[in-house]
């Protein structure tokens, strides 16, 4: 069966792998975020919590 033959296609799926890790992951990992997260002047907001009156109680 021609699809157990892992001969051309190791070596494109290798290629292939080597080129992104090589070439496109360093460029897009040196892209900044346009919203990064700012953790440090965040004051947690509390909700009012209002119970629901149900018209048949």
């Amino acid at each position: 069966m021609p699809q157990l033959n892992p001969n051309p296609w190791f070596l494109i799926m290798l290629a292939a792998w080597l080129i992104f890790t090589l070439t496109i992951q360093p460029k897009l990992l040196s892209f900044t975020s346009t919203n990064p997260p700012s953790n440090s002047n965040k004051t947690p907001m509390t909700t009012k919590i209002t119970p629901w009156t149900w018209p048949w109680t």
